[in-house]
């Protein structure tokens, strides 16, 4: 536009100076020039100026069109992104519960095999005091068939040593009887 103006300004100054030359049909020369110069303008209006307003609608147009996709993958993005933030809290959450799981699931094994070991224990001493009673009783019986040989031994030793030839006889005869009166009954 001041293109313009420059223009139809330096034509009016030459056409001031060359006021007496006319163009065809008697037309001064310099509406000659501004005709052509408004002409000129029209054409470069309506070739160039319009296709480049095109090309910038057309520009603007992808512009917006871009923009437009743009928020919508930011949107999108901005969705992903929340859902990402809900599936870590839901993980940490779940992480958390399996946490306290395995530990109560822990404790309770632990008190469980706690429990188990004690009826272990228990059974352990049970069965060893019962050995513990068999040998006892074991030696009990062992000490007493010992102490009943060494008595009987002894009580030989006594006997053989005050015993008579007689009293032999007297022992052997009460024995016999005593023999023949069980057969008979």
């Amino acid at each position: 536009m001041i293109l313009l103006a420059a223009s139809v300004g330096a034509l009016l100054s030459e056409g001031a100076a060359e006021h007496a030359a006319t163009g065809p049909l008697g037309i001064p020369m310099w509406i000659w020039q501004l005709a052509n110069l408004v002409g000129f303008f029209g054409l470069l209006l309506y070739f160039v100026a319009r296709p480049v307003t095109a090309m910038f609608r057309q520009k603007q147009v992808e512009v917006e069109e871009r923009a437009r996709e743009a928020r919508e993958r930011r949107a999108a993005a901005a969705r992903l992104e929340t859902e990402i933030h809900e599936r870590m809290a839901r993980l940490d959450r779940d992480l958390e519960e399996v946490r306290a799981r395995g530990s109560s699931e822990g404790e309770a094994a632990r008190a469980e095999l706690m429990a188990r070991a004690e009826q272990d224990a228990e059974k352990v001493r049970r069965d060893a005091e019962r050995e513990i009673e068999r040998r006892l009783a074991d030696a009990k019986d062992e000490l007493r068939r010992t102490a009943a040989e060494l008595t009987a031994s002894a009580a030989r030793e006594i006997v053989a040593a005050r015993i008579t030839p007689e009293d032999r006889r007297r022992l052997l005869d009460e024995s016999l009887a005593q023999m023949s009166a069980e057969e008979r009954r």
